[in-house]
């Protein structure tokens, strides 16, 4: 007798690409630093101008879609698709370094460009992956656990919580690794202190406050897939799946 196949999850999947498509963006995005506003310190503090980098534009939304599959799916599958992403990013960080090693044509003016802007992605993605690791395996755990503790309501205070622990381990990190004294020892540039601080404080709130203004949205999404996959809760699949 043949084991039956596990029923599928097609939601699940797209959830899954849109989670990889959105790491893998915002790391090549993540090597333009940009900064808002005028200079203003405030006991030799930099509070303006804002700096941050080009993959705050998407990145907090993978922390939106790993509130959505830990939520849903449970542990196991947002474990699962953590892993994923990081596979793709390692894959695309080698692949880059390969390119970068490789001859350029004779004729191809652009050699210096290319290594000025997707030569700098592999320290951004080894930062990236680090401070992803980190703090997207806290956004899952934390979210399960408080539902584990206190039960399935209060949604918000689970989607809230697990990001403010998620983002602020995978902030502190990535800026270490990326623009810190680490970056300058893996053979880049890094930021002065207190811009380096500025940088990360505002990564950190502007991710959370991200994530406050997608509640809503965050919500319709949880409800919609839930409904579209007949699940009521995330521990009718917490068992590891095969396929």
């Amino acid at each position: 007798m043949t084991a039956p196949h596990p029923t599928p999850r097609p939601t699940y999947d797209l959830v899954l690409a849109a989670f990889c498509a959105l790491l893998l963006i915002s790391n090549v995005s993540a090597t333009k630093l940009i900064e808002f506003g005028p200079s203003v310190e405030v006991g030799g503090f930099p509070v303006l101008p804002i700096i941050t980098d080009g993959g705050a534009f998407l990145f907090p939304l993978t922390y939106v879609l790993g509130d959505v599959l830990a939520e849903v799916y449970g542990l196991a599958k947002a474990r699962r698709a953590i892993w994923t992403g990081f596979v793709m990013a390692a894959l695309m960080s080698l692949t880059f370094a390969v390119v970068a090693a490789a001859p350029p044509a004779s004729d191809w003016p652009n050699n210096d460009a290319w290594n000025a802007v997707l030569g700098f992605v592999p320290r951004i993605v080894l930062a990236s992956l680090a401070g992803y690791l980190a703090g997207q395996f806290l956004n899952a755990v934390v979210l399960v656990k408080i539902r584990e503790w206190f039960g399935p309501g209060r949604l918000w205070v689970r989607l809230v919580g697990s990001t403010v622990v998620g983002e602020f381990a995978d902030t502190l990190v990535f800026c270490l690794i990326a623009f810190g004294p680490l970056g300058a020892f893996l053979g880049g540039g890094s930021l002065d202190w207190p811009t380096l601080a500025n940088y990360t404080l505002v990564g950190f709130v502007y991710k959370v406050l991200v994530e406050v203004i997608f509640l809503p949205v965050t919500y319709r999404v949880i409800a919609w897939i839930r409904k579209r996959e007949g699940l009521s809760s995330p521990t009718r699949v917490e068992a590891p799946v095969a396929g």
